[in-house]
């Protein structure tokens, strides 16, 4: 509630709206007690003070995950904080210790996977985001660590998600506590799946809900003194009996008949049809669900029966119970002959009847007498009533809910019976399950139970959050007294209180035949017409209005007396008691109550709810609860809508705002410390100078604030109601003030500047003023010269005009007369030039005369003589024409060979230098011949030129010898060959032309076939290096499968072969070698063998007896055990390296190797130096040792996977080899062999040529074996170095993603006071990050000290900086305080150090280390920039942050917030494009978690191992002094030499 002292104009507040329930606002003008605002919609809104409420101005934009936190805690306060939550799909809150959980309506796997579990396994309470794990480890947690049963309690109502809920508190108790699997199933799966057949037979579709719960569930898991799941139970409270008879539309019956009459085969079975036809289902217009399919939900149900140990008889008989449910509601009566009487109404009544009796197995007239009669018992005998047919109706009803509630309970009982229950368990967790208030327009005696029951668990829930009030108290040692808050024991008093109580009236009611709902109602009003809970409408005569927590509701009382009555009918016992069917029999045991005097016996339903639910308080009571409030966000079952009037009367019914008043009523706002001096230091800036602590800062604070009645406790303040308010009010007016004085200063900053370009303007105009009157005066002067310039050319222009005029004048006189002159001389030079023409025509007649007539004979000589010239020259052409022929056979020869040129460009188009010759060859021949042919025809041209000029000269001459005709025939002959060889040469050329094309062409064609072959040939030879690969990969993988399958092999004739210990010893049985005469060795170096014999007989040659062959072997196994026992002794310590190769790994090799330990077929060496490796290691958390040991175990091991090979199952089957095969055999062999210096011979050559040159031995099973514990223990060791380290690390990751949120008011402070005290700050930061790579270089110095192979050394850090990405990574999605940009600066400086230890270990140690760091680079990365709302989705997954799921990126942007500069995250729009992203990917089980999973597999195989280390030459390994002392390692000596 506002007050005047903190509401002022200006303030940010909260204001009723009829819409959205509250609207924010800014007040404008406060006129007495009431505001005038204007909303963030602009609307200008007039309301009370008492209705305003404050709003927090620095709000985070995505709320806090614990209301608590709030600045303000009040209605609007809460309301928008779930709101803003929700919008982010953050559908957990905390308001303390009490969870709400908003239904998103949506599936959200991410969210509840098992990366998420383990989370929250053993998390502090707050540490992570809210979720319902968080409560369910709380309480598995209390339980351990208290011993003390716990409860969770969830309420809500229908659709809220209750049932959901509860799924996943026990899915997380079950991982907690899981135990071993009984029959295949555990106890919490079992519980998990009996969750469908209680919703088949117990939930009901409702108005709000699909699958509203129509009873109570606590289900209780039982738990051993480990923490480990022990039994079950579920118990079951309250079932709706009322509605198996009567429903109201839009509603559902039960689950189960729809089911049962959805099944094709059970239904026919069963007589049953289309719900529609039956009297208990079509009450309801409704009869299928949305997006449910009831045949499948039928399988379910069947499913569920065979999980939870239902047999098929049982089943068949449950179905039948059901449709004899069914057929008996069909049964309808009317009046009968005699008065109250009643009789079948039809023919389809008497089917129905028929059908029930069938199915419950009972005679059908007993059935329709127990539903038509009524006995009454007397003294002396039995009479019976007939019934009406109302009455035989409610009798058929009440029969119904019997045999329902008898078989559901039937249920419970073998659900719990298959579960098993652990009778020694001392401590529980129970589930509570159960309807949330409810208030509908019609609310009937189903209501009233049910709204009883959540004023009960409100007053728990009451009593709970001040019990956690004073607890908060008392821990931060504050002085307090007792808190009055409101309680609704009146409520309950008034309804369950005897006498005089709603039930107790009701069952008074009940007991009197004459009673109806009206002398009910009248009993009611006279009862309580005084209490302040009890209203009377004034419109109603039966209805009544209690006054409940979460509001007034107005019951209708017309069914209040049918609905409590529930009448136990003898006849019905007798009659179902009697089946035939063993199990409907079964639901009707002999009652052991003495008979009445009436078949009917009372049973107040109310009464009986009443003591259920007292049970039910008193298990309570006797836990520790834990809340879980579950809302429906709008009534419509849609994502994403949140409506604001809904929630906020589901909190209201939920007690979630009670709680709040409860918190109001003492001190509702708490802020830590450090917190409150950030938020309020500007009212005391004087402590920026001073020494103060948080706590004296913000005791100063509050005293300079002039506040009183709050508390100082150990780590928070504690504020009463409104004084937040008042604090923020001085904070504002502080503000305010400031922002006056800035603003004072920038406005005479703005004057100034103002009046400095108003200065600057006035001299540009006035310089421009000045530059225009110079250029005006300059302008007149350059015009008065211009004027003088242009008279000056005017006036010369006048005096060439008069000039040109006289001189003009002149000329023309002078034309005419000169003109006159030489026209006289004209005429008598014409005069002179005619006479002269006449006598030249004269002389000229003259002369032609004389000519023709000389011409003409001429003429004539020069035909005759041409006639001659020109037969001569026709026979040449004659000649010429035959040789036009062979020009014709020629070109045909060319044509030819084009066509061979081309076909050869075809087939020899690699043979390039070839074709070039050849071109070039026939070009110069064809060149040549063209020439030829040009040089021909042009000489044929001349020629005929020639002829046609002789011969028109001859024919002009000899005009009379010879015959026109004739030359005429030659001249067109002559011209026609010519026309012919030109139209040839025309052809030729164009010949040439196209083969000159076709060759031009052909030479691009070979061309491109010569690249396109060069580029084959290169891919051929890619081809064949690469096949070459492959084929040396394949042979090695061969050899590789052919030794294993050669291992495979003879370890299964090994274990194939085994037989008893006699058998063993008869197999593995071998002689001793005896000496020769001379020295025991043969010629050429060998071992003298003898021949192997199942039975040693004696013989002449055997030069030993058989007990001195059993005392020499006693004597070789005693000598080879001290050996062992002397190189197990020298493996034992640490032995040290020898030029960075292991001496303890290399003198093992060399005495199996010297000792044939690998050929051998049985022996124990392998056993004991497992053992003693192991003895080494064991419950080591010493790196140093760890080492030391994986340097010589990966050692020896890579020296047996060079050294062995599998032997061939077939030499398992061949005659033995005279030589020993056991180990003590060999070495008895050796031992007998050397000579008295103590030299050995060996058939490969000697010692050092046997021991350093490596050579495949054929391993037997032990070796195989020991080479496979020595991998394993190898994996081990590097396992037990790496999980060392982690443990290390952890606790400084979590310092390092927590370290600013404990230390980020020291920072503050430091930077504030000095530099030193800053870096001081700082450091303290860093020094986190700091112990880690202490940490890492320890371990790398460490595992360099005892030269282990840089390919363990790669392998390890690589998995640690994963293990480091994925804590960094999921810790910073699990908590909203740490998604802050200074957060980012500083986790990115940590990694900035990482990066540059990576540099400073060099590549060969860190290998590609850094890379695993990846999503938490990237994450940080986003932190940090700067500008994020006008970034991109496509700027964001591509090229900010690739590698980050849109789960992992909507996670963190809708969790960051910038403490810095106060910047915001990405664009409402990118947010909704990753949201239908996220929706497009919902069924994608690979982007369903946003959290990583820490990989802890090995991450090598020994062929890895044996492919990263080089050979070791072991030729100089000086043996340790205890083994160079011991004869029998002499071998040792020898190779150190």
């Amino acid at each position: 509630m506002a007050t005047e002292k903190n509401i002022v104009v200006g303030s940010q507040v909260w204001v009723e709206d009829s819409t959205l329930a509250w609207v924010d606002g800014e007040v404008l003008e406060i006129n007495g007690q009431e505001v005038k605002a204007q909303s963030s919609g602009g609307k200008l809104v007039t309301v009370k003070l008492s209705n305003v409420h404050p709003k927090d101005p620095d709000a985070q934009p995505g709320g806090v995950d614990d209301m608590t936190k709030l600045a303000y805690l009040h209605e609007p306060g809460v309301l928008y904080n779930l709101a803003s939550r929700y919008e982010l799909n953050d559908i957990y809150t905390y308001t303390g210790n009490i969870l709400i959980a908003v239904n998103p309506f949506a599936k959200l796997p991410h969210l509840y996977d098992v990366h998420m579990m383990e989370q929250y396994r053993g998390a502090t309470f707050g540490e992570l985001s809210p979720h319902v794990f968080a409560i369910a480890d709380t309480a598995y947690r209390a339980m351990i660590n208290e011993g003390r049963s716990q409860s969770i309690l969830v309420s809500g109502e229908s659709g809220a998600g209750k049932t959901e809920t509860t799924k996943l508190l026990m899915q997380y108790l079950a991982f907690m506590g899981g135990r071993a699997m009984t029959d295949g199933r555990t106890v919490e799966q079992q519980v998990l799946e009996s969750n469908p057949l209680l919703e088949a037979f117990g939930n009901a579709k409702t108005v709000r809900n699909d699958n509203s719960s129509r009873f109570g569930k606590f289900v209780e898991l039982q738990f051993d003194r480990s923490g480990r799941i022990s039994g079950a139970a579920v118990r079951t409270y309250l079932l709706e009996r009322s509605r198996v008879v009567q429903i109201s539309d839009p509603e559902r019956n039960y689950h189960c008949f729809y089911q049962l009459c959805a099944s094709p085969e059970d239904a026919e079975k069963y007589k049953l049809g289309d719900p529609t036809s039956f009297h208990y289902l079509n009450q309801s217009n409704c009869y299928e669900l949305d997006h449910t399919n009831s045949s499948r939900e039928y399988t379910k149900t069947r499913r569920a029966m065979d999980i939870v140990g239902i047999s098929l008889e049982e089943q068949e008989a449950i179905f039948r119970v059901v449709a004899s449910i069914l057929h008996l509601g069909n049964i309808t009566f009317i009046q009968g002959k005699e008065v109250d009487s009643s009789i079948l109404k039809d023919d389809k009544s008497k089917f129905h009847l028929q059908t029930a009796a069938e199915l419950l197995m009972c005679d059908k007239q007993s059935l329709l007498e127990s539903l038509t009669t009524r006995i009454i018992v007397t003294r002396d005998e039995n009479i019976t009533k007939t019934l009406d047919p109302v009455s035989a109706t409610t009798n058929r009803d009440t029969l119904a809910k019997t045999v329902y509630s008898r078989l559901f309970d039937w249920l419970v009982d073998k659900i719990n019976n298959s579960i098993g229950q652990d009778p020694a368990s001392k401590t529980l967790i129970g589930v509570l399950d159960i309807y949330g208030f409810e208030s509908f327009k019609t609310n009937s005696f189903e209501q009233f139970c049910i709204n009883l029951t959540n004023e009960k668990l409100q007053q728990h829930f009451n009593q709970h959050v001040f019990k956690m009030e004073q607890e908060e108290y008392t821990k931060e040692e504050i002085n307090w007294s007792y808190i009055d808050f409101v309680d609704n024991q009146d409520v309950l008093d008034m309804i369950e209180k005897k006498p005089l109580g709603i039930i107790a009236l009701l069952d008074e009611a009940c007991m009197f035949p004459k009673a109806n709902h009206e002398t009910f109602a009248g009993k009611l009003f006279q009862t309580f017409k005084n209490h302040k809970r009890f209203i009377k409408p004034k419109l109603s005569r039966t209805d009544f209005t209690i006054s409940h927590y979460a509001g007034d509701v107005t019951y209708q009382a017309d069914l209040f007396l049918d609905k409590n009555k529930d009448y136990v009918v003898a006849e019905h016992q007798a009659l179902l008691g009697s089946s035939k069917c063993p199990f409907v029999a079964g639901l009707f045991p002999p009652s052991p109550e003495e008979p009445s005097k009436s078949s009917y016996k009372f049973s107040s339903i109310g009464t009986r709810f009443k003591q259920q639910l007292q049970a039910l308080m008193d298990t309570l009571n006797s836990t520790e609860p834990h809340y879980i409030r579950c809302v429906k966000p709008n009534p419509y079952n849609k994502p994403g809508r949140f409506e604001n009037f809904n929630v906020l009367q589901q909190l209201r019914c939920g007690g979630v705002l009670e709680a709040v008043r409860i918190s109001c009523a003492g001190y509702p706002t708490r802020r830590m410390f450090d917190e409150f001096v950030d938020r309020f230091g500007l009212l005391a800036p004087e402590l920026q100078y001073g020494s103060y602590d948080e706590k004296a800062a913000t005791e100063y604070i509050l005293k300079k604030a002039n506040l009183s009645n709050y508390q100082i406790g150990k780590t928070k303040v504690f504020l009463r109601a409104g004084q937040m308010a008042e604090l923020d009010t001085k904070r504002a007016e502080l503000l305010g003030n400031a922002v006056k004085v800035i603003q004072r200063r920038v406005r005479t900053f703005l004057a100034q500047r103002e009046l400095k370009a108003l200065r600057k303007a006035t001299i540009s105009v006035q310089a421009r003023w000045r530059g225009k009157v110079a250029r005006k005066h300059y302008e007149f002067l350059k015009k008065e010269v211009a004027a003088i310039k242009v008279q000056k050319h005017v006036r010369r222009w006048l005096a060439q005009r008069s000039y040109k005029k006289a001189r003009a004048a002149a000329i023309v006189i002078q034309a005419v007369y000169r003109g006159r002159q030489a026209r006289k001389e004209f005429r008598f030079r014409k005069e002179t030039r005619a006479a002269v023409k006449v006598q030249t025509m004269w002389r000229g007649y003259k002369a032609r005369t004389d000519f023709k007539k000389l011409k003409k004979a001429c003429l004539v000589i020069q035909c005759i003589w041409r006639g001659r010239v020109a037969r001569k020259e026709l026979k040449k052409l004659k000649t010429a024409a035959k040789e036009t022929g062979a020009l014709q056979e020629a070109k045909t020869k060319l044509e030819k060979r084009c066509e061979e040129l081309t076909l050869r460009l075809q087939l020899e188009k690699r043979l390039r230098v070839d074709m070039e010759e050849a071109k070039a060859q026939e070009t110069s021949k064809l060149q040549s011949i063209i020439n030829d042919m040009q040089a021909r025809l042009e000489a044929a041209n001349s020629a005929i030129t020639k002829e046609r000029v002789l011969g028109k000269q001859a024919a002009d001459q000899a005009v009379t010898t010879i015959k026109e005709t004739e030359i005429t025939k030659v001249i067109e002959v002559s011209n026609a060959k010519m026309e012919k060889l030109e139209a040839e040469n025309e052809s030729l050329k164009e010949t040439m032309k196209s083969l000159e094309r076709q060759a031009a062409e052909a030479e691009e064609k070979f061309l491109a076939a010569k690249k396109e072959s060069d580029e084959n040939v290169k891919k051929a030879l890619e081809m064949e290096s690469r096949i070459e690969q492959l084929q040396e990969a394949m042979q090695r993988m061969e050899e590789k499968l052919s030794n294993l399958e050669s291992e495979n092999q003879v370890l299964r004739q090994q274990a194939l072969n085994i037989s008893p210990v006699k058998g063993l010893s008869m197999r593995f049985k071998s002689t001793v070698l005896q000496r020769s005469s001379e020295s025991g060795l043969l010629s050429n170096g060998e071992v003298k063998p003898v021949p192997e014999s199942p039975v040693a007989v004696p013989t002449p040659d055997n030069a030993q007896s058989e007990a001195e062959q059993k005392r020499h072997k006693a004597l070789a196994a005693d000598r080879q055990q001290e050996n062992l026992d002397a190189l197990l002794k020298c493996v034992t310590q640490d032995v040290g390296f020898s030029k960075d190769r292991p001496i303890a790994a290399c003198i093992i090799y060399k005495s199996l190797l010297q000792w044939r330990s690998f050929e051998a077929e049985r022996t124990n060496v392998f056993d004991q130096i497992i053992h003693t490796i192991g003895t080494a290691i064991e419950n080591q958390d010493n790196n140093d040792i760890l080492s030391y040991w994986l340097t010589n175990t990966s050692v020896l091991l890579f020296l047996l996977q060079r050294t062995l090979k599998a032997s061939s199952a077939g030499g398992l089957t061949q005659r033995r080899r005279t030589t020993s095969n056991t180990l003590f055999g060999r070495m008895a062999q050796g031992f007998r062999s050397s000579p008295a210096s103590g030299s050995l011979s060996f058939s490969n050559g000697g010692v050092i040529g046997g021991l350093d040159s490596p050579r495949q031995v054929e391993a037997k099973y032990p070796a195989l074996l020991f080479k496979q514990q020595l991998t394993a223990y190898v994996e081990k060791i590097y396992g037990m170095i790496r999980e060392n380290l982690k443990s290390e690390i952890n606790p400084l990751l979590n310092s390092c993603i927590q370290a600013p949120k404990t230390s980020r008011a020291v920072l503050g402070k430091a930077a504030s006071r000095s530099v030193h005290a800053s870096a001081t700050a700082h450091q303290i930061l860093s020094s986190h990050w700091h112990s880690i790579i202490k940490s890492l270089s320890n371990l790398l110095s460490i595992m360099r000290a005892n030269h282990v192979p840089a390919f363990f050394v790669r392998k390890v850090f690589t998995q640690i900086f994963s293990h480091i990405n994925v804590q960094l990574f999921n810790s910073l999605l699990l908590r909203r305080e740490c998604c802050s940009f200074s957060n980012g600066e500083y986790v990115k400086a940590g990694l900035a150090e990482l990066e540059h230890w990576v540099y400073e270990a060099s590549e060969e140690y860190a290998g590609s280390a850094l890379e695993e760091l990846k999503h938490i680079r990237q994450a940080v990365g986003f932190l940090v920039i700067h500008q994020k709302p006008k970034k991109t989705l496509d700027e964001i997954t591509h090229d900010l942050c690739p590698v980050l799921s849109t789960q992992q990126l909507y996670r963190i942007s809708t969790m960051y917030w910038d403490d810095k500069y106060g910047t915001h995250s990405l664009s409402p729009d990118v947010i909704a494009n990753m949201r239908v992203l996220m929706t497009e990917d919902s069924n994608n089980p690979m982007s369903n978690s946003f959290l990583l999973d820490d990989d802890s597999s090995i991450p090598f195989s020994v062929d890895e191992i044996s492919k990263s280390m080089s050979e070791i030459d072991m030729s100089d390994i000086d043996p340790p002094p205890v083994l160079r002392e011991n004869p029998g390692f002499f071998f040792l000596q020898s190779q150190a030499a």
